[in-house]
């Protein structure tokens, strides 16, 4: 039986993972649901996932505040990996870490023939009052780069053991900060029909390059303190 698997990445419930979910599953807020939601902007049953010939088929329920998948409102949609799904104002992924770097490693058609491996920010028009927007480059083949980065639960870094609850606090705060500054970037893209392009404004762009920034520090702090002798 095919399963599938949601990351919520915003909301009440963000860095829940709700995983292997046994097909048809049934997305809100209330208890019967397989995948429920604490969203108070959510319907009681918001939106079903079933399969057919092989597709993952999200169908939203009539719900009074709508389905987006990937920015776009939508009635009925076929999911790929990697897909955003937003429900009242929770935001879910669709797919695991292994699913979705092999929807990448694949690749997909792109717009004049190719194949578009990696997500393409393209030129936005200058009537959306946004700026230029900035091309992602190519990602470098794996002999070439070594490892590969990955979210896949076996290369993720663990947290560190016995934090006190001030450091844990912190810490905290710290990530929410960064999370808030990714989640900001990622409000206003435009992806395309099937998922494979989105457009990304110069603005977001430097929110993105601001959170690099700040993860940088941070890193150099906790390995070269102040007053360290």
């Amino acid at each position: 039986m095919r399963t599938v698997t949601f990351l919520i990445l915003e909301g009440v419930d963000k860095g829940r993972v709700y995983r292997d979910l046994q097909i048809p599953v049934t997305i809100g807020r209330e208890e019967g649901n397989a995948l429920r939601l604490n969203d108070e902007r959510a319907s009681r049953y918001h939106a079903k996932i079933q399969t057919e010939d092989n597709d993952i088929i999200l169908t939203d329920l009539d719900s009074t505040n709508g389905t987006r998948v990937n920015g776009a409102t939508v009635q009925i949609r076929r999911l790929r990996p990697g897909d955003q799904v937003s429900i009242g104002r929770s935001m879910l992924l669709y797919g695991t870490m292994e699913e979705i770097a092999a929807r990448r490693a694949t690749g997909v058609p792109a717009a004049g023939g190719g194949t578009a491996q990696t997500i393409r920010a393209e030129e936005l028009s200058a009537a959306n009052g946004r700026g230029p927007a900035v091309e992602y480059p190519p990602a470098a083949e794996p002999e070439a780069a070594g490892k590969t980065w990955t979210a896949f639960d076996g290369d993720i870094p663990p947290l560190p053991n016995k934090l006190t609850p001030a450091q844990a606090a912190r810490l905290a705060e710290i990530f929410d900060y960064l999370h808030r500054g990714l989640t900001t970037a990622a409000e206003n893209i435009d992806a395309n029909e099937e998922g494979t392009e989105i457009k990304l404004g110069f603005a977001e762009w430097q929110t993105v390059q601001a959170v690099q920034m700040l993860l940088a520090r941070y890193g150099r702090s906790v390995a070269e303190p102040e007053g360290k002798s």
